[in-house]
Parts: structure tokens; C-alpha cells; sequence
């Protein structure tokens, strides 16, 4: 099957490197036509520029998800290039190991800007445009970590669990406009965030670590978890709001 999204606009934020270059190409493999935000202009230009090379609509946006009048800038230049906005990824993350005692108040306040309040702020702005478009398709990068705990990681897990319940929330506001709000709940995925996210005395050897604690045997890959946001922007998914897509090898199973 291909063309899954012909004439859809997406949002992808975070689309600079891992899971969000992951959906933007195959995104735009599928017909979407996308809009890239992050803060690292280098490689968002670049993916920008491939993604044009090979014959999709790509623009590229610096997008600090904490920002307001980022936001408001992303969706007046998607409305203006493409003239709407059908599918927002609020895939932006950040990931501290440190735990309740051990965090600082400034990486506390961080991690939640981003992994929260931006999601807040990505779906603040966008849904007025999915409006004008008549409806679509917000999808909530959560992790397991939204579902169950780890004893480390303190505040990324708060902020996943938020994002858990306020994809709810958001589902159950906009149902009555054809707005549907998914979250995607990924296991341990062979990201830069893993490095991010492992604590001290795993460091070094993380993937060996977190794929023994996968039934599945490895870690997962940023284009598995893209094929599953894939679903919940596709139509395939018209029935599907407020649910939670774990993708994550079996851990969560246990």
C-alpha cells in the first residue's frame, strides 16, 4: 500500500534526527507533504533538502516547542505554503536520568517546558488550522514511561504520564470537530535520546542492557515507531481517539 497520506500537510516537531526524520521520510513516501520544526538548523536543513531532492514538499521551520510565537510562525507558514494543516506530531523530547532527589530544579523545569508544555502549546496552536481544514489527526509522543515507572528518570517520567492524560483530554474536547488525539507509547528505541536517558552506570553499554529487558530480544528502531504514528494520521484510523499505541518489543506486556 502506498500514497496513505496523498494530500495531507503534517507538522512534525523534534524531525530533525531520530524518530522525527524517521516520519517525516516516510511521511512524505506516502504523499504527505511536511513541515519540519527544530532547534538544530543544520541537520533540519539537510533533511529538508533531501527530502525535496527526491521529489516531496518539505518546508523546514525552526521550531523551540517552548515557544509561543515559534508555534504561532509554524502554522502560518504551513497554511501559507500548503494552505492547511492536517496532522500535527508533537514529537519533541528531552531525557534526564536523574531521579526524585537527584534532579535539579533547572533540568526539572526544562524537561517539563519541553515535554510537556510543548505538547500543550503544538496542539494550542494547530487546532485552530485543523479546524479550518475541517478536522485531523494530533499524534502525542508519550513512551512506556508514560505508562509505568522505572525508579530513575523523574522528571521525563512525569512529563510522559502528562502527556498520557492530556492526549485524553484533548481527545475527548475535540471529538465533535473530527479532531482526533492519539498518544504513541515507544519502548526503548535506538535514539541519541538513549544515551540521554541512561543512567550513569549503564551507560556504556545501554543497548546491551535494555534489549536484555525486552522480550523481543533488541531495542526497537525510530522507523518501527514511525509506522505506527503512520496509522494514526492515515485515515485507516478514523475510529481511533484517546488511545494509547505502545510500541515497545513487550516490556510493558509483563
Amino acid at each position: 500500500m502506498s500514497g496513505r497520506l496523498d494530500g495531507k500537510v503534517v507538522v512534525i516537531s523534534g524531525a530533525a534526527r531520530g524518530q522525527g526524520a524517521a516520519e517525516a521520510r516516510l511521511f512524505a513516501r506516502e504523499g504527505a507533504r511536511v513541515v519540519l520544526g527544530d532547534v538544530l538548523d543544520e541537520p533540519l536543513r539537510k533533511l529538508a533538502e533531501e527530502l525535496e531532492a527526491a521529489g516531496h514538499a518539505a518546508l523546514a521551520r525552526r521550531l523551540d516547542v517552548t515557544r509561543d510565537e515559534d508555534w504561532d510562525g509554524a502554522v502560518a507558514a504551513a497554511e501559507q505554503r500548503f494552505g492547511r494543516i492536517d496532522v500535527l506530531i508533537n514529537n519533541a523530547g528531552i531525557a534526564d536520568p536523574a531521579g526524585i532527589e537527584e534532579v535539579t530544579r533547572e533540568i526539572w523545569d526544562r524537561v517539563i517546558a519541553v515535554n510537556q508544555t510543548g505538547v500543550w502549546l503544538g496542539m494550542k496552536a494547530v487546532i485552530p488550522a485543523m479546524r479550518r481544514a475541517g478536522g485531523g489527526s494530533i499524534i502525542n509522543i508519550s513512551s512506556i514511561f508514560g505508562l509505568v515507572g522505572s525508579g530513575a528518570c523523574a522528571a521525563y517520567h512525569s512529563t510522559k504520564g502528562a502527556v498520557r492524560l492530556l492526549t485524553k483530554t484533548a481527545a475527548l474536547q475535540y471529538a465533535a470537530e473530527g479532531i482526533r488525539v492519539n498518544s504513541v507509547h515507544p519502548g526503548f528505541i535506538d535514539t541519541p535520546m538513549i544515551q540521554d536517558a541512561a543512567p550513569p552506570e549503564i551507560a556504556d553499554h545501554a543497548d546491551q542492557v535494555l534489549s536484555a529487558m525486552t522480550p523481543l530480544g533488541r531495542m526497537g528502531t525510530s522507523e518501527e515507531v514511525a509506522y505506527g504514528a503512520l496509522y494514526l494520521a492515515s485515515d485507516e484510523s478514523s475510529y481511533v481517539t484517546g488511545a494509547e499505541l505502545v510500541i515497545d518489543g513487550g516490556v510493558t506486556a509483563r
